[in-house]
């Protein structure tokens, strides 16, 4: 899984049309290797980033829970108490 795409499912506020349009994005990218394609092959990625956030979209928006809402404030600082551990350890 790319490491800079975020769960974006469950959160309050919801995920905005940018936020899947940026996840949409970096999983092309990581598909196709490019991080920005060469003229003869902009039209298919571009396409392929398009058709994904209309996917991913479609997705977030058909699926339901019961769990409550994730606060996204509190989701970054957790992450940042992970990363800051992990990487205590390893210095």
């Amino acid at each position: 899984m790319c490491r800079n795409i975020k769960t974006l499912f469950n959160f309050d506020p919801p995920a905005t049309k940018d936020e899947i349009d940026a996840s949409a994005l970096q999983f092309v990218r990581k598909l196709s290797g490019f991080n920005k394609p060469s003229q003869a092959n902009a039209e298919a990625f571009d396409r392929a980033v398009k058709e994904v956030s209309d996917a991913a979209h479609r997705l977030l928006t058909s699926l339901n829970t019961q769990a409550p809402a994730r606060d996204r404030t509190v989701e970054a600082e957790k992450a940042h108490e992970r990363s800051r551990a992990r990487f205590a350890q390893a210095g």
